[in-house]
């Protein structure tokens, strides 16, 4: 599958490198950024073709790849008058990696249907680290024989990916995940703190711990470096607050509660008051500062 031409639309933090495995695996890649000094520059990493707009990047594509900041941005890159849409090929699949609401996941299935296209929502985890390692998790809604299409691109920068459903499951998926990640550190947070003022040896409390049942990514990763007040790690709480509110806003419409995950949010929101808004999501273990 390697002949084929990929456009990669979004050269954030995760898009980056993504587009880089894809261009280092053999792909055709075409590589579309807002910012177009940022295009250069992985230009200057990577072999590929720069392309100036949207529409530019899909027209000889046979998969569109798509990793931008939210619901509008979406839309923008997809139906606006230098859209994705305006140049496609029938038969072209279209994917998108951006962590967004699964209403926009399905308006664009719809808009890719009209222009005899397939469209998937496959939203990543793993952060900057997987990204750059290749071992990202994707989440992934719309059809078997779109999801098996995407197969050989996926494993280029991915150690799983899952059919959740249809289009808009991948994204109630990254939702549930967004969701446990802010009960962990809320947990991680006040077990810590607690840790900390007993005089107990953080590290040895970790390596005791991430074996039995309190044992997770966050603890084995973030554990120690959230007790030594490090928290340049990608992931900044400006981005989960983004991710939490298309949950909250999922929640609503389907009535369901959100406590623990609102309680994160407003000490999110707290934090970013006090200047921490591209600070780690462990910088959650501030909201206890004397």
């Amino acid at each position: 599958m390697t002949n084929k031409t990929i456009a990669f639309i979004g050269l954030g933090t995760m898009g980056f490198p993504m587009a880089g495995h894809l261009a280092t695996a053999g792909f055709n890649v075409v590589v579309y950024n807002r910012t177009t000094a940022t295009a250069e520059r992985w230009l200057g990493t990577y072999p590929g073709k720069l392309a100036l707009t949207p529409a530019e990047a899909a027209q000889e594509a046979d998969v569109v790849l798509t990793c931008v900041g939210n619901d509008n941005d979406i839309r923008e890159v997809y139906c606006g008058e230098q859209g994705i849409l305006s140049t496609i090929r029938p038969g072209t699949l279209l994917v998108d990696h951006t962590t967004a609401s699964a209403d926009v996941a399905r308006e664009m299935a719809e808009a890719a249907k009209s222009a005899s296209a397939t469209f998937i929502d496959a939203p990543v985890s793993g952060g900057e680290a997987g990204a750059v390692n290749g071992c990202l998790t994707i989440m992934v809604g719309g059809s078997e024989g779109a999801f098996q299409s995407a197969q050989p691109i996926f494993n280029t920068y991915a150690k799983a990916s899952t059919l959740m459903g249809d289009v808009g499951f991948g994204q109630i998926t990254k939702m549930a995940n967004q969701i446990c990640i802010t009960g962990i550190l809320q947990g991680l947070s006040e077990a810590i703190t607690l840790a900390k003022a007993a005089g107990l040896d953080i590290e040895k409390m970790t390596n005791v711990l991430k074996h039995g049942a309190a044992g997770s990514w966050q603890m084995e990763n973030r554990a120690v470096t959230m007790a030594e007040d490090k928290f340049d790690f990608g992931f900044a709480i400006d981005w989960m607050r983004k991710d939490l509110a298309i949950c909250f806003d999922a929640a609503d419409k389907l009535s369901v509660p959100l406590p623990l995950a609102r309680q994160v949010d407003a000490e999110y929101a707290k934090l970013q008051d006090r200047g921490f808004n591209r600070a780690d999501t462990s910088v959650l273990i501030k909201q206890f500062d004397k």
